[in-house]
């Protein structure tokens, strides 16, 4: 790629990013740096959403060369090449449409990255002027270099056509950078409490915290399990391997070739042969994860369960609880509906909602139970003089 084309889309991602900056800097929140983190957090969802439609639209190659457009900035720049390759196939990977939404992903991911840089030098200078709290600079320096890898598998992901565990990869990591920076705007949120007065108060006794926060970390590990099978069944075009509910060709138990389903590395469509892949593989795929899906709502639904009435909790549990039905729904819809793009959508964007309500459960749920049992440990200090008087 030229490296005017490159210092393009450079200008490109600064644009991009100038405006969600402009809007944390002229807010009113005097700590503007948690705005920015909750901010990144908010348009990194929205790429995973975004992200979702680019993949179900089959544009991921849309621009069949990366960081560019045929070599170029933008589709403007390259539209003749665009044209071109759309004429020789009306219905293939490259058209106008999908060469913009390609595109725009691109954008939108330089943007944070953008966002995550200016995250990062902000902390440093101020940890190193004043060793301001909220402001080590480890987690901030572990998110950019986290968004690198996230931006190389993206490269990949076009470079290597759209093979299945690259593509894989790409979505949980996208996936992975909601979760750390919803945990760092929650961690942000205490710091700016505890800065302002307000005095964290155990919600329950340390041995009920501890068991929420072991089912946080537990629906946390089979959530991403879930996301895991999903997003296996969403590369390999495996959701409309059974068309119906709950049997799958007419059978509890389907004929189902799981050697090469789940044969990670191998290209798109084939087995690591180089063989069309066989219809009883998608089908393995598609009903793996549809089976997975109890275990999800069953491990996920009882911590939802347990946090209910715990404070500080419960919006979280409820709101948890009502993803999964929104899940079981759309992802029931997706079949007798012959997969509808904007019920898959729906489907994307809630399982990326049940990541990050999850991950601020489990951040409330480490936080208070270190909270309860400092205040248990103070109190029985305190009581220790009055014991021995």
């Amino acid at each position: 790629m030229h490296v005017t084309s490159l210092a393009q889309m450079l200008i490109t991602g600064l644009l991009v990013a100038m405006l969600p900056a402009a809007m944390v800097w002229m807010s009113s929140d005097e700590n503007k740096y948690r705005k920015l983190v909750w901010t990144c957090v908010f348009l990194t969802f929205d790429l995973i959403v975004f992200g979702a439609f680019t993949r179900l639209t089959d544009s991921g190659l849309g621009c069949p060369d990366w960081p560019g457009c045929y070599g170029l900035a933008n589709p403007f720049l390259a539209h003749a090449e665009i044209a071109a390759a759309e004429a020789l196939q009306p219905t293939g990977p490259v058209t106008v449409f999908k060469a913009w939404v390609e595109m725009i992903h691109r954008y939108l991911a330089m943007g944070i990255g953008v966002l995550i840089v200016a995250m990062m030098a902000t902390a440093w200078i101020q940890w190193r002027k004043f060793k301001r709290p909220g402001f080590e600079p480890a987690m901030p320096t572990f998110l950019f270099f986290f968004v690198c890898l996230q931006g190389a598998f993206g490269a990949w992901t076009v470079t290597m056509k759209l093979q299945p565990v690259i593509v894989t990869g790409h979505l949980l990591l996208g996936m992975g950078l909601l979760a750390l920076l919803v945990w760092f705007g929650s961690r942000q949120n205490t710091v700016h409490d505890a800065l302002t007065g307000k005095k964290a108060r155990p919600a329950a006794p340390p041995p009920v915290l501890r068991a929420i926060r072991w089912l946080a970390v537990a629906s946390g590990v089979v959530v991403a399990m879930q996301l895991a099978l999903g997003a296996w069944v969403s590369t390999n075009y495996a959701t409309l391997a059974c068309t119906e509910f709950p049997k799958c060709g007419g059978q509890w138990v389907p004929a189902m070739d799981f050697e090469h389903g789940f044969h990670l590395w191998r290209e798109l469509g084939k087995t690591a042969t180089g063989h069309y892949l066989p219809f009883e593989a998608l089908t393995a795929v598609h009903w793996v994860h549809r089976n997975f899906a109890l275990m999800v709502a069953a491990v996920a639904g009882y911590t939802a369960y347990r946090a209910w009435n715990i404070a500080g909790m419960t919006k979280l549990a409820r709101g948890i609880a009502t993803v999964l039905g929104v899940q079981v729904v759309t992802g029931i819809a997706t079949i007798y509906l012959n997969f509808p793009l904007t019920i898959a959508v729906l489907h994307n964007g809630g399982a990326a909602m049940l990541v990050l309500m999850l991950a601020m459960l489990n951040y409330r749920a480490k936080h208070q139970f270190d909270t309860a049992l400092h205040s248990e440990i103070n109190t029985l200090r305190a009581a220790a003089p009055s014991r021995h008087q």
